[in-house]
């Protein structure tokens, strides 16, 4: 995502789940073909360097859950919040994946086996 309408339809139409590191939001697009992902680090989330590498992680996050994903045609917005820069990936990771089970995005799973 690079357009600014996108990421404020997101925003304003779609759901958050704050979390201690991140916010995410998603909104549902049955027109696209795959997901599209936007991350925000803004300068309080830490200087240069440290925003590069949050902005990393969180392509690699995306990366790494998308195939879980119940329904991967929507819209995913990743906002690092303030102490971001000073977590680590796996503190990352697991409030990621927690909005994201939060926001219900991963399809259920069958633990009867």
């Amino acid at each position: 995502m690079t357009q600014r309408a996108d990421f404020t339809r997101v925003r304003t139409t779609g759901r958050a789940k704050p979390g201690r590191f991140v916010i995410l939001s998603t909104l549902e697009d049955p027109e696209l073909d795959s997901i599209r992902t936007g991350f925000i680090t803004t300068k309080r989330s830490g200087k240069a360097h440290e925003r590069v590498l949050l902005r990393r992680w969180f392509r690699a996050l995306v990366q790494e859950n998308v195939p879980n994903f119940e329904n991967p045609q929507r819209y995913l917005v990743t906002i690092a919040r303030p102490g971001a820069n000073k977590a680590s990936y796996a503190e990352l990771a697991k409030d990621w994946i927690q909005q994201a089970r939060r926001l219900g995005l991963f399809a259920p799973t069958d633990k009867k086996q």
